[in-house]
C-alpha cells in the first residue's frame, strides 16, 4: 500500500512539473499574442488622431469610425458588413416582404457590384436587369471603391424617382444605361398557377411569407384539379431567387419530405454547428417534382434544391446555381445599428458544401429565346384526319372523344409553353413522362 501511495503521489508531482513545462511556453505565446494586439490597436488610435488632426478637411469622427469598422468586416469576405441604423431598418423592413427601390438582389466581388438576381416584377425586372449583370455606375456616379452598403444607398430612393444604372453583360459588346423608375417593392414570395394539372410554383424569396404563400397556393391549386390523385405533380421554379431567410427555407423543402436531414451548418468549433431535420408529413403525398434552378438561384433556394436533390425526392433542372453556400449571423450592437458576420457554412444533406461551386442541375438544360410561330400554322397537323375523305374513328365514345380533345389542347399549350418559357416546358414533359410509367391504379 506504501509503494501504491508513494508511485500515486510520484505520478501527480511528475504531472504537475510536466503540466507547468508545457503550459509555460503556452501562456508566453498567448501574452505575446495579446501583447500584439494591443499594439495594434495602440496604432489604429494613433492614426485617427492624426487623421481627425490633421487632414486638410475637418472630418465626421463618427463616419470615420463607421468606415474602419466597415473595412474591417468587408475584408473577410463578401457577405460580412457593418450595418448601421439605417440599414438595419432596411433590412429588417426586406425579410417582411415590403420595401423600397429597384428590386435587385447584389453582391460585391472584387469591388464590382454584381447582379445575383432580380426580383420578379420589380422595375429592375421589367426594365431587363439581368443576374449575372455588373453595375458599374449610378447616375454617372462611379461605384468602384465604396462599398456595398454605400452602392446600395446610392440606388436607393423615392418611390417614383428616376435613376440611370450603367450595365456591364457578358456578350454585350460594351456597357451600355438603364434608366429605372424606382417603386415601392411589395413582394409576392410565391405565385402559383396551373399547367394543365401540373402545379407550378414560382419562388421569388424567401422572406417570412413564403411558406404559408406556398401552401395556400399549392392546397388551392390540388382542390382547383380535384384532388391530389389528378395531380400530374409539382413544378418549383426556383430560378432567380436570391434566398432569404433560413427558416423559411427549411419550412418550404419540409412541406415535401417526410423524414431525414434537410441542412446542417458548421462553424469554426464543432459546438457552433447545426443540424435541421424534416418532420413527417409530405403536402403532396410522394407526387413528382422537379426544381428549376439557374445561376441567379442562391442561398436558401440552394439550400433547398440541394436538400430536394440529395433526397431524390425532386428532379433539378435548369443551369449551376449561384454558389452561396455561406451563413450570415446578425448581431444588434449598441446604438440600434449591427454587424452582419459569415459565422457558418451550410452543407446539403450529402454532406457536400456548395460554397462558390453551387447545386449542379441533374438535368442541363439552358434557357432559348423566344422565337416568332404563325399561328396560322403552329396548330397544322398533317395526318390522316385531313385528308378529304378520310373516314373516321366511331370506335371512341363521347366521353373518349372529350378527353382526346383536352390532352390535345394541354399539348398545345404545352408547345406555346415551350417557345415562352423552354426551361418551364421541359419540366412539365419531365413529370408528363412521369406519370405516364407510373403504375395505373
Amino acid at each position: 500500500m506504501k509503494k501504491l501511495l508513494v508511485a500515486a503521489a510520484g505520478g501527480i508531482a511528475g504531472a504537475i512539473l510536466l503540466t507547468t513545462q508545457v503550459a509555460g511556453p503556452l501562456i508566453a505565446q498567448e501574452d505575446q499574442r495579446n501583447a500584439s494586439v494591443y499594439e495594434q490597436l495602440d496604432l489604429f488610435g494613433d492614426i485617427f488622431e492624426r487623421i481627425r488632426s490633421n487632414y486638410v478637411e475637418e472630418v465626421d469622427e463618427a463616419e470615420l469610425i463607421e468606415a474602419a469598422i466597415n473595412g474591417m468586416l468587408t475584408s473577410l469576405d463578401p457577405h460580412s458588413g457593418y450595418l448601421p441604423p439605417r440599414d438595419f431598418d432596411s433590412m429588417q423592413v426586406q425579410t417582411r416582404g415590403e420595401f423600397g427601390g429597384l428590386g435587385i438582389e447584389v453582391t460585391q466581388e472584387e469591388g464590382f457590384i454584381r447582379v445575383i438576381a432580380p426580383i420578379d416584377g420589380t422595375p429592375a425586372d421589367e426594365a431587363g436587369v439581368e443576374a449575372g449583370d455588373f453595375i458599374t455606375h449610378v447616375d454617372g456616379e462611379a461605384l468602384l471603391g465604396l462599398t456595398l452598403e454605400e452602392a446600395i444607398d446610392m440606388m436607393r430612393g423615392p418611390a417614383g424617382s428616376e435613376i440611370v444604372i450603367t450595365i456591364v453583360r457578358e456578350g454585350a459588346d460594351e456597357p451600355f444605361d438603364l434608366t429605372i423608375i424606382r417603386d415601392v417593392i411589395t413582394l409576392t414570395a410565391v405565385r402559383g398557377r396551373l399547367e394543365g394539372t401540373t402545379a407550378v410554383l414560382r419562388v421569388s424569396t424567401f422572406s417570412d411569407q413564403t411558406y404559408v404563400n406556398l401552401r395556400d397556393s399549392l392546397e388551392g391549386m390540388i382542390e382547383e384539379v380535384g384532388g391530389l390523385d389528378n395531380l400530374s405533380g409539382v413544378v418549383l421554379d426556383l430560378r432567380n431567387n436570391p434566398g432569404g431567410l433560413l427558416n423559411q427555407a427549411i419550412r418550404v423543402t419540409d412541406a415535401f419530405l417526410d423524414q431525414g436531414e434537410i441542412v446542417s451548418t458548421r462553424g469554426r468549433e464543432p459546438q457552433d454547428g447545426d443540424r435541421f431535420n424534416a418532420t413527417p408529413g409530405d403536402m403532396i403525398e410522394g407526387a413528382p417534382m422537379v426544381v428549376l434552378i439557374n445561376g441567379g438561384s442562391a442561398s436558401a433556394s440552394e439550400i433547398v434544391a440541394g436538400a430536394l436533390q440529395d433526397h431524390r425526392r425532386a428532379v433539378v433542372v435548369g443551369t449551376n446555381s449561384f454558389g452561396k453556400g455561406s451563413v450570415q449571423s446578425i448581431m444588434p450592437l449598441a446604438g440600434e445599428g449591427a454587424i452582419r458576420l459569415t459565422t457558418s457554412l451550410y452543407y446539403t444533406p450529402s454532406g457536400r458544401s456548395i460554397q462558390a461551386l453551387g447545386v449542379a442541375p441533374d438535368i442541363l438544360v439552358e434557357q432559348r429565346e423566344p422565337i416568332e410561330v404563325d399561328e396560322e400554322d403552329s396548330g397544322a397537323t398533317r395526318g390522316e384526319a385531313s385528308l378529304r375523305g378520310s373516314i373516321e374513328n366511331a370506335t371512341l365514345t363521347e366521353d373518349e372523344r372529350r378527353q382526346l380533345e383536352e390532352e390535345r389542347a394541354i399539348a398545345e399549350a404545352t408547345a406555346r409553353l415551350r417557345n415562352e418559357d423552354y426551361q418551364l416546358a421541359y419540366a412539365i414533359d419531365i413529370l408528363t413522362g412521369l406519370g405516364a410509367l407510373a403504375p395505373r391504379q
